[in-house]
């Protein structure tokens, strides 16, 4: 291997969010990923913190997809003075295109919400780590990529993206750096996706890698089958008309509300939808179902047309504004509410919890990964009373997980992904909580032969 190639972690080492890995190639410096801390306010605190390097020393960056955990830091990094290129998968610039500016809204209205409090305590004011304007500064920045093109995005380091079968555009990251008559590859897992999803085609494999960045978020588990989890959606909607109240599903705006529009669609008669009125809560979500559409080359599916969901769900309605938004608050009984955020940590979910999360006939279906620290993680760990904009409130919903409908790879689709590489690299598990790092690592040892390295943040590796 060179001596020249070295990559240090500065997130996602040892925890699910904030996912950053500064790349050295020689002279040249390339930040693979640079996504949100999303969590506790500490947690989210860490997102200010300077990186370990001058902005106008890095010379690109690599994205791997549109999630805010691994692109939400991108417009504070040109906020910071980064003008190079931001290399990723076509459709990931277009959801980017979508997700980011919405991320600067959120940024702002939070600055806003923690400034009233501050200023009635006589402190001084915060800003916000970005703005939508500085989002929609940057998208010119974007570079779209093929699945499969091999491109040199700086002096010997060759880039070329493999589908990951997470959400539309997701890629797994191959990086291939020649000198003096050497190569050295570097793999990085993304966010692997897992065979037989709704939409999204199966994660491809790649045969060689001198090291591996592996995720872990699912390290430790096995998802529950397929066939399992759409029972437990019947069982859900059938023990809902009985109870007679509304069902909130938090759902994540790209990747799970798509998966989830399909499989009520194609379920529709069998869960007896047609009793209920459906919402999209979403505007950020119906774009990215606009964006699914446009990009439908890049998957096999039956549910969407050129630009809308096919089949459609014929009680099912789009609530773009604020205002449509507030007329569902008047339903008490018999609507199926999806909204964002996935964790409840913002967005117009927590409107429809606060008017719903303290009635006994409410049901809260979690479809998606809750990170500690957030709401979403409470009410699933059985929090009996929760707090929204200063007001306390009990908790009588009846809470359900189903993680079969999850976007990430379980332990052994990623054990399966792993043993697609044909010479078994050395590995470094990212993107996992403690637990999960350590049982991935454990049973790849035993599997593989292996021993994974679990990095902290700050550790490098020199290749």
């Amino acid at each position: 291997m060179t001596q020249d190639f070295s990559i240090r972690f500065l997130g996602a080492a040892g925890t699910v969010t904030g996912s950053c890995y500064l790349i050295t190639a020689g002279t040249r410096h390339v930040l693979l990923e640079c996504g949100l801390y999303q969590g506790s306010r500490d947690e989210e605190a860490r997102n200010a913190v300077p990186l370990p390097i001058a902005v106008d020393a890095i010379d690109a960056v690599v994205l791997s997809h549109a999630h805010i955990d691994h692109s939400g830091r991108l417009p504070w990094l040109v906020r910071q003075g980064y003008q190079g290129p931001i290399h990723t998968q076509h459709a990931s610039r277009a959801l980017c295109g979508v997700m980011l500016p919405d991320s600067g809204y959120l940024q702002e209205q939070d600055a806003e919400w923690q400034n009233r409090k501050r200023e009635r305590k006589g402190l001084p004011p915060v800003t916000p780590l970005y703005t939508r304007a500085d989002a929609e500064r940057m998208l010119p920045q974007f570079d779209g990529i093929d699945y499969g093109e091999a491109r040199e995005i700086v002096p010997n380091l060759t880039l070329t993206l493999h589908d990951a079968g997470h959400i539309l555009g997701s890629a797994i990251v191959e990086l291939r750096y020649r000198r003096g008559g050497r190569e050295t590859t570097v793999v990085f897992s993304g966010d692997l996706g897992w065979r037989g999803t709704p939409v999204m085609n199966d994660p491809a494999l790649v045969e060689h890698a001198d090291l591996v960045l592996l995720e872990s978020t699912y390290g430790e588990r096995a998802h529950r089958s397929f066939a399992a989890t759409l029972l437990e959606f019947g069982d859900v909607f059938r023990e809902a008309a009985q109870t007679g109240g509304n069902i909130l599903i938090p759902a994540f705006a790209v990747g799970r509300t798509q998966d989830l529009l399909f499989l009520m669609a194609e379920h529709y008669d069998e869960w007896d939808l047609g009793r209920w009125q459906i919402f999209l809560d979403s505007p950020m979500a119906i774009q990215a179902t606009e964006i699914y559409g446009r990009y439908q080359h890049l998957y096999e599916t039956r549910m969407f047309s050129k630009n809308r969901i096919k089949p459609a769900l014929p009680n099912l309605r789009m609530s773009r504004s604020s205002a449509e938004s507030m007329e569902i608050n008047n339903i008490s009984s018999g609507a199926i509410i999806i909204a964002g955020s996935g964790m409840c940590n913002g967005g117009r979910i927590q409107h429809h919890l606060k008017r719903n999360v303290w009635r006994p006939g409410t049901h809260i279906v979690f479809i998606g990964y809750q990170a500690t620290g957030t709401l979403g993680r409470r009410l699933v760990d059985g929090a009996a009373h929760i707090r929204l904009w200063g007001e306390a409130m009990q908790v009588r919903a009846r809470i359900h997980t189903i993680g079969g409908l999850s976007a990430h790879a379980d332990q052994p689709a990623l054990l399966d992904w792993y043993g697609g590489f044909r010479n078994r690299p050395p590995v470094c598990l990212v993107h996992g909580e403690a637990n999960a790092r350590a049982t991935l690592a454990a049973e790849l040892e035993q599997r593989f032969g292996i021993t994974p390295r679990l990095p902290a943040v700050n550790d490098t590796i020199a290749l």
